[in-house]
């Protein structure tokens, strides 16, 4: 049979990172298979060359994106690597590089540091970059639920933990749901277009009328699908459980990259929406934005364990986030992918903080285990206040930025009243960013505790987060240039 038939190097260039990824991933798994293989310190190298080689794939392919100045297709248009699959791309994979690079102390005081680990890490991802990259149903739906599966098995990965088995147990059983109505309404818009494409399927949305049944069903569906990727009320009932039970790294991972998948794929699908389908479906996304930023923040307000704290924050995140969605505008598009952005270097480094706090026979999530940090660990202290500082959206950190540019955008677009409830949600989530940053400051532990845990892997990562949050805020300009050239 000749695969060059429907196989081309244009289609291989398109998937060259992904591959790598697989192929690396696979190979971590069979590594581990063999005793004399396994070695951690060398499979988490072996993750770092395969990140190499992924990264020079994203390099390659935004150089033929520079020179030719057009998107490249892939799979007679099922994948198409632009811009905005190369940002987010290098999103994945800066968190996957130092989620694994935190990761390793963590599975060591956990006692469960498996090889396989790594390798679920790898393909996370590649579903992740076909999620990105996806221009096709199909393809998208594979990319979800691929990265969906990875994940189902990295929250129960600590299997003598009961909190982690229950936590993956509720998380495939919500996610299994979610994904059957995804599909249905996937299968609605087949129907309609009579193609998988999105470009066939915005073309049939385009020609019908917005109230049209068949497509308010195939459009709530597909919705109810994507909010309980992103955690949007009220379909986030999920996510304070599975960022508990889950072990903190995959939890770090699942709160970012997981995220930021998952808001690709909505955007691959609602950024070019037909006007008056948007314009239709615009209260119904301010109404659960709204929803999504009450029940985030408040649900914050009374949690002792950071875990459930920071998920709830996370919540709050996406709602502020769908904000940029509803404002329509090329501001509100820039200010998700800058939002994005810092909201991947602040949260992974408030995770890798409480990663931190786990040593032998202390879990150190709750609030009284970071009491007195300050005077314990000055840096990982200063650290955890940038990082709250940012998360509230505080000058000059990186997160004052993405919560500007949401408000402008709400403003350009005249939507003031979500910009003020905005706003004011930014007061509520200051008042619970600081109970952990009282806890540090001003609280004293209530007994001797070990030193917290220290690899030169960990204090890289937090460090390299922690400088990053700051940088985006105090310096922004090569960062909102990135985001710019992200629209084109």
């Amino acid at each position: 049979m000749n695969l060059s038939a429907f196989y081309t190097s244009t289609d291989h260039f398109t998937i060259t990172p992904a591959i790598m990824m697989a192929l690396f991933g696979c190979a971590i798994l069979l590594f581990d298979f063999f005793p004399f293989l396994r070695q951690r310190r060398d499979l988490l190298v072996l993750l770092s060359v395969a990140e190499a080689f992924a990264g020079y794939g994203l390099i390659q392919q935004q150089r033929w994106i520079s020179a030719n100045g057009v998107a490249l297709q892939g799979f007679d248009g099922a994948v198409t690597i632009d811009n905005f699959s190369i940002f987010f791309n290098w999103i994945f994979l800066i968190a996957a590089v130092i989620v694994a690079i935190a990761s390793y102390k963590y599975l060591e005081v956990a006692g469960e540091h498996h090889g396989e680990y790594y390798g679920l890490i790898l393909f996370a991802q590649c579903g992740m970059y076909f999620l990105a990259t996806g221009t096709d149903l199909v393809t998208l739906f594979i990319g979800l639920e691929l990265m969906a599966l990875t994940f189902y098995v990295m929250v129960g990965f600590l299997r003598s933990d009961r909190r982690s088995n229950e936590a993956a147990m509720k998380y495939l059983l919500l996610g299994a749901f979610s994904s059957g109505f995804l599909v249905y309404g996937f299968s609605i818009l087949y129907g309609m277009a009579g193609s998988t494409r999105l470009s066939d399927v915005l073309a049939a949305l385009a020609s019908r009328d917005p109230w049209n049944p068949v497509v308010f069903l195939a459009i709530a569906t597909t919705l109810v699908g994507l909010f309980f990727k992103i955690s949007a009320a009220p379909f986030h009932m999920w996510a304070p459980d599975a960022y508990e039970g889950a072990p903190t790294t995959v939890t770090a991972y699942l709160s970012v990259a997981s995220k930021a998948a998952s808001f690709a794929f909505l955007l691959r699908m609602f950024k070019d929406m037909p006007a008056p389908l948007l314009a239709a479906w615009t209260p119904m996304l301010s109404v659960i934005a709204v929803i999504t930023l009450t029940l985030g923040n408040l649900g914050a307000i009374n949690q002792t364990n950071m875990k459930r704290l920071l998920a709830y924050s996370s919540i709050s995140h996406a709602g502020y986030m769908l904000l940029g969605v509803i404002a329509g505008n090329d501001t509100g598009l820039k200010g998700i992918y800058v939002y994005i952005m810092v909201y991947t270097f602040m949260t992974l480094g408030a995770f890798i903080v409480i990663v931190a706090l786990r040593r032998a026979n202390i879990i150190g999530e709750d609030l009284d285990d970071i009491a007195g940090l300050i005077h314990k660990s000055p840096g990982y202290a200063t650290l955890m206040l940038i990082f709250m500082l940012s998360m509230a959206g505080i000058p000059p950190t990186a997160g004052f930025l993405g919560k500007y540019y949401i408000f402008l955008a709400l403003i350009q677009s005249g939507h003031f009243t979500l910009a003020a409830i905005g706003a004011l949600y930014v007061a509520v989530a200051v008042y619970y960013y600081f109970k952990i940053v009282r806890c540090m400051f001003i609280r004293d532990a209530e007994e001797k505790t070990p030193p917290l845990a220290a690899s030169l892997g960990l204090r890289f990562a937090v460090g390299l987060t922690g400088v990053l949050t700051l940088a985006i805020g105090i310096y922004p300009e090569p960062f909102l240039r990135l985001a710019l050239a992200t629209l084109r």
